[in-house]
């Protein structure tokens, strides 16, 4: 590892090449939720979409917040933890492993970098999210992408989650390294409470002091070492997803350097906090992971809150319902029309009733294997965590006016649609899209309805 220090300067000119020859990437819409929404997800390889980008005016020198939380260089894989009614199932969210070592992780890492800086605005921040594994060499890498002179902070994140030893201090913080584009970025200090010494109030002329449960203190420019909980095994914000960042985190990022409607980018979104935080703070988000559980996670997470997204792939929904003939997963559908008493109108029931896994992956190990094969036995419900429904597909973009989301173990598992005469006559153009824990996907088309007079 000694000889990497001299290498850092290969490591720049190999990136830089690669971002100049990388090819940009078309990616379809194949989602969307809510209409009207400059919030997109895209699923694929992040650098082929960060080229695209920096071709287009729409995006170039036009986002104002990016936020960077990639692999760190721990050399080993992340699994989610997934939950069911009453199981949990651990299977592979990504893997941190590297064939040619540090030098191949940074020339990735800072190929991506140097063409996000053509995204940044001249008032941007960009924050990258790294710990002790990389985050000395990042700084460099940094320096030279962006100039040392817009070098603006080391966030030092700490908490109280994470292993310890006897052989070290224990290691409970990351670091956050945030960079501008020019001297004019957007900064709003943000305020934090500052104790007095005893607690006492120090009764100093103009200075005004407030005091709660824990004694006397002033509000002064928050520091640069942040204290904030990882999100904790029964936290609500919880999804399971590995290396999952705590809203209240990216809550402080995007009030700091952000205003309302302003475009916030994370292309290494994995469970979709920033996305989530975004739409809560009335942002507007790009988000890209290249994991179908990430990319789900974050569907799932703006749904939730009835946010609105575009979502975007590699390849067109067509493919999908084509690859649906033979899927991952298939779910056992009921639907039958039954007529409403003194009434024109007819009611749309829809029921998940099963689900059969046909394929595993084979990353997955024998013991959450075999505890999948048994929920599918038993409750092979319990391996859905979300589905919706379109009923007017129109053959190349879902939109589903129903979703229903696990929440606290529970999943709605029938659904009921007033529709009248007229209606009942043209549900040819209905499918349903499943997602189960593990981030599968399939589409199925209602094809057998049952008609009840």
């Amino acid at each position: 590892m000694s000889s990497l220090l001299k290498d850092i300067a290969k490591v720049i000119e190999r990136a830089k090449t690669q971002a100049a020859n990388v090819k940009p990437q078309e990616f379809t819409l194949t989602e969307e939720i809510g209409q009207h929404t400059q919030n997109r997800l895209f699923c694929g390889d992040n650098i082929h979409l960060i080229k695209a980008m920096t071709m287009d005016p729409k995006w170039k020198g036009k986002i104002q917040l990016i936020y960077l939380d990639p692999p760190f260089f721990s050399k080993t894989d992340y699994d989610a933890v997934l939950s069911t009614e009453g199981d949990k199932v651990k299977h592979l969210a990504y893997n941190d492993r590297w064939k040619h070592g540090m030098y191949e992780y940074l020339r990735q890492l800072t190929a991506r970098l140097i063409l996000m800086k053509d995204l940044l605005s001249d008032e941007g921040l960009l924050f990258l999210h790294l710990d002790w594994h990389a985050v000395h060499y990042a700084k460099v890498v940094m320096d030279e992408i962006f100039g040392e002179q817009n070098f603006v902070n080391e966030i030092i994140w700490t908490y109280k989650s994470g292993g310890s030893t006897k052989r070290r201090f224990s290691r409970k913080h990351d670091n956050i390294l945030v960079y501008s584009k020019t001297s004019k970025y957007m900064f709003h200090a943000l305020k934090e409470k500052s104790y007095n010494r005893g607690f006492k109030p120090y009764h100093f002329k103009g200075v005004q002091e407030y005091r709660d449960e824990v004694g006397w203190y002033t509000m002064v420019n928050m520091k640069d070492v942040w204290n904030i909980d990882m999100v904790g095994r029964t936290s609500a914000e919880r999804t399971g997803y590995a290396t999952q960042k705590p809203e209240a985190l990216l809550e402080r990022i995007i009030d700091c350097c952000t205003n309302e409607n302003d475009i916030c980018a994370d292309f290494f979104c994995g469970s979709g906090t920033l996305p989530a935080v975004a739409v809560r703070k009335g942002r507007r988000f790009v988000a890209c992971d290249n994991g179908s559980l990430a990319v789900e996670n974050t569907i799932g997470r703006i749904a939730a809150q009835r946010g609105r997204l575009k979502v975007y792939s590699q390849k067109p929904l067509e493919d999908a319902l084509v690859k649906s003939l033979r899927p991952r997963f298939e779910a056992s559908l009921h639907a039958e029309v039954r007529d409403i008493v003194s009434s024109p109108q007819k009611i749309l029931q829809i029921s998940l009733e099963s689900v059969k896994e046909r394929r595993l992956e084979q990353e997955m190990n024998e013991k959450s294997a075999a505890q999948i094969r048994k929920i599918e036995k038993e409750k092979p419900l319990d391996l859905v965590q979300a589905w919706s429904i379109d009923y007017n597909f129109d053959g190349k973009v879902f939109r589903p006016k129903e979703i229903y989301l696990r929440r606290n173990g529970k999943l709605q598992t029938t659904s009921e649609k007033m529709i009248d005469a007229l209606e009942a006559q043209h549900l040819d153009h209905i499918v349903i899209k499943i997602v189960d824990i593990m981030g599968n996907v399939s589409f199925q088309r209602l094809d057998e309805i049952t008609f009840f007079d």
